[in-house]
């Protein structure tokens, strides 16, 4: 029997997937590995529940590769700011990542209460930036305000390994559990916790817990790289600019006059540098 479902989970070859009347463990046809097609948590299917077998991969309205998930609202950007230390340009990073995907980003900052008075007083800085241009950006014990943004979403967590993805998780539903690790204080980054994506229903938000990173590969064109930075849509003078080397360029104007945040554009420097 043919039904629409949706893969909440896949370890290995096998893919969990939730139809309306039941919830089942399926391969995909044989035809996808040819193909080069590869079946994504989030992904829409038609399963066959006599066969077990997913027959169909339905259109996707967006999906990523790190993490490999589709169909995305939110991609929720957990960024630790102590242990392992705040990365502007990892947040830079996977803000680029997300938004070239077409995925809206929303950031969330954790362990704050690890800071000391002046740490913080330098994070409340960064966060009225990040707002001032678009972006949402929550404390992870914001729990309600948080909850009532992602309500009836689809939402992606991506971050490092040891951000806290799963202990937010955990705060958000505690009857989770999700298991947590330490951080290893020598490389100052966390374990893998998280083991394969896996869709998680909390009050109305579906959740796709992902695998932390220790690395992120972008998948972007260097010239395109400026049209994901919402404050660099100004009126520079030169067609094509791409704001690296220009002299008189109004994106570099604007960073020396403070209105744009310094370390934003030197990280958006390196990653020019990396593309090439």
């Amino acid at each position: 029997m043919l039904t629409n479902g949706k893969i909440i989970k896949i370890v290995s070859n096998q893919y969990t997937v939730a139809t309306e009347k039941e919830t089942l463990v399926a391969t995909a046809r044989g035809k996808y590995r040819f193909m080069g097609l590869t079946p994504f948590v989030g992904d829409n299917v038609i399963v066959d529940t006599s066969k077990k077998q997913i027959e169909e991969i339905l259109p996707r309205t967006n999906y990523t590769n790190r993490p490999v998930v589709a169909n995305i609202d939110v991609c929720l950007i957990v960024s630790s700011l102590k242990i392992p230390s705040f990365s502007s340009y990892l947040l830079d990073k996977m803000l680029l990542q997300v938004l070239s995907h077409n995925i809206k980003p929303v950031i969330c900052f954790t362990k704050l209460d690890l800071l000391n008075k002046d740490e913080k007083k330098e994070i409340r800085k960064i966060k009225k930036y990040y707002e001032s241009i678009g972006f949402k950006v929550f404390y992870n014990k914001q729990k309600l305000k948080l909850k009532h943004y992602l309500k009836g979403k689809t939402v992606s967590l991506c971050g490092q390994s040891g951000v806290g993805k799963s202990t937010l998780l955990n705060r958000l539903d505690s009857s989770l559990e999700l298991k947590t690790n330490e951080v290893s204080k020598a490389m100052n980054r966390g374990v893998h916790t998280t083991r394969y994506c896996e869709i998680i229903p909390i009050k109305n938000i579906y959740f796709i817990d992902t695998p932390g990173f220790s690395a992120l590969d972008l998948d972007i064109k260097k010239e395109e790289v400026k049209n994901f930075y919402p404050e660099f849509k100004v009126n520079c003078k030169f067609l094509d600019c791409i704001h690296d080397k220009e002299n008189d360029c109004e994106v570099k104007n604007k960073v020396n006059s403070g209105e744009i945040l310094k370390s934003r554009y030197e990280n958006y420097l390196t990653i020019l540098k990396e593309l090439k």
